[in-house]
């Protein structure tokens, strides 16, 4: 075994034999949502992973706005290790107008094909690991959705079939066509949603979980400012948990977390992916970071054991979540 596998639990995602490590790293923020692009740090963060065992990387169309800057940065920085990893991307929407990138979908078979062949090429890979659907286009019906990805499977241009923040009627819909093996929503001890209805869907099919935003898009790394300190091409600038009122109350709840984790002499971000490890074997978070030394931080969570009095007590400071909506009720999806 070398060191490289040592370092991280491996899990199941799915039934369809995807495994990666137990923590992933996603690659959104690396050139949007938080702020001007860092290439050099992203591949650094991207290499740093992958030594400390990390082999689930998430990319998306969308993060390159079009452009494939996202993917291409992956593509790059995993160039030397592409057969030891999994990669993930998305398609979904309709990029072609850029003053309205992320408003409209477009799910459209001949539209998934042309997104997986462009994904392909700026990844510079012969095969995408798992193809997720970005968002539900309630425009084309999933059952076609799932077919078109199931042809690429068979084409082995893809390897697994993904969806992103689908409700239980869609998920179980798209997964009569083909197998789902991942599901992809945001879920963390700031966010449950998925708890009531998601979660026991995709355990019932036998469908692996990854949450995004396992950190709160960072209120949980302990380095927030109020909304009104980020400048506008930060999510943050406008994200309601951020907003006077919620961000003094979650910025009391992350105090109180914080407390817990201290005396267990981990970060409280370690207490916020090792919570969500904790519930289940079939869970692989991405957090995203433009941080090697943020990378070493998360991927050691893997290997922290809280206890059920542990447990216990995050639900005691978060008993639903954080104060304030996950995003504007424009983009929030509907189950």
């Amino acid at each position: 075994m070398t060191q490289h596998d040592k370092n991280l639990p491996k899990r199941k995602l799915g039934t369809q034999g995807l495994q990666v490590g137990a923590i992933g790293l996603g690659t959104m923020g690396m050139t949007m949502a938080y702020g001007a692009a860092d290439e050099p740090g992203g591949i650094a963060t991207i290499r740093r992973a992958y030594e400390l065992g990390v082999t689930l990387f998430d990319t998306a169309e969308l993060y390159g706005m079009g452009t494939g800057s996202n993917e291409q940065l992956l593509g790059r920085a995993v160039k030397d290790f592409r057969h030891d990893i999994a990669i993930a991307t998305k398609f979904g929407f309709d990029l072609s107008d850029p003053q309205k990138v992320g408003a409209a979908l477009d799910s459209r078979p001949e539209h998934i094909r042309e997104v997986t062949e462009n994904s392909l090429r700026h990844l510079g890979t012969d095969h995408i690991d798992v193809l997720y659907q970005h968002r539900v286009d309630p425009d084309v019906p999933i059952e076609d959705v799932a077919g078109t990805v199931g042809e690429l499977i068979a084409e082995g241009k893809v390897r697994y079939f993904g969806l992103s923040e689908a409700g239980p009627d869609i998920i179980r819909r798209a997964h009569a066509v083909h197998p789902v093996s991942v599901l992809q929503t945001e879920y963390s001890v700031f966010e449950r949603a998925v708890e009531a209805e998601v979660l026991p869907v995709v355990r019932e099919l036998g469908i692996g979980f990854v949450p995004y935003s396992p950190l709160g898009r960072g209120f949980l790394t302990g380095t927030v400012k109020p909304a009104a300190e980020y400048p506008a091409d930060d999510m943050r600038s406008w994200d309601d948990r951020w907003q006077p009122g919620n961000y003094e109350r979650n910025l009391a709840a992350i105090r109180r977390l914080t407390a817990l984790s201290d005396t267990k002499g981990i970060a409280a971000t370690q207490l916020a992916l090792a919570w969500l490890l904790a519930q289940g074997d079939d869970i692989v978070p991405i957090p995203g970071t433009r941080s090697p030394q943020r990378v070493a931080e998360n991927a050691a969570a893997a290997h922290v054991t809280l206890t059920p009095e542990d447990l216990a007590r995050v639900l005691e400071i978060l008993p639903h979540g954080a104060a304030g909506s996950r995003y504007p009720e424009a983009m929030m999806p509907s189950w």
